[in-house]
């Protein structure tokens, strides 16, 4: 998951112009949100592989995953071309339905919870 982010993350920072036509007409200064976001998944990327925040990165990522779903809707709904993606219920279909699997992925590999979506609560100290 840490590869995933931050190489979406560089994608973010290197092309923002890319993720501009997808941007809801809703956001506040789109360049910058999208600039951000970027940021935002190199730095929880980073995070996942430091074990103290690892947890705090998986709820963030997640949160992340949701909040940028609107985008990925505005993509797939209203035929925003966006050069180097399909164009289709192919490409759009698996594309919306990942979105929760990434909240569950990020939430999963940073041991908030477990397979079953139990959360994981740390075990007291024996005494």
């Amino acid at each position: 998951m840490a590869a995933f982010y931050f190489a979406a993350g560089a994608l973010h920072l290197a092309h923002p112009e890319r993720f501009l036509p997808i941007m809801p007409g809703s956001v506040p200064y789109p360049r910058a949100v999208v600039l951000a976001t970027g940021v935002c998944e190199i730095a929880g990327a980073l995070a996942l592989m430091v074990p103290r925040l690892r947890r705090l990165a998986g709820v963030m990522l997640a949160l992340y995953a949701i909040a940028v779903f609107p985008a990925n809707l505005k993509h797939a709904f209203a035929g925003v071309r966006v050069e180097g993606l399909p164009d289709s219920w192919i490409y759009h279909g698996p594309r919306l339905a990942m979105q929760p699997v990434l909240v569950w992925w990020a939430l999963f590999c940073s041991g908030v919870i477990d397979w079953s979506f139990s959360l994981r609560h740390k075990k007291a100290p024996s005494t």
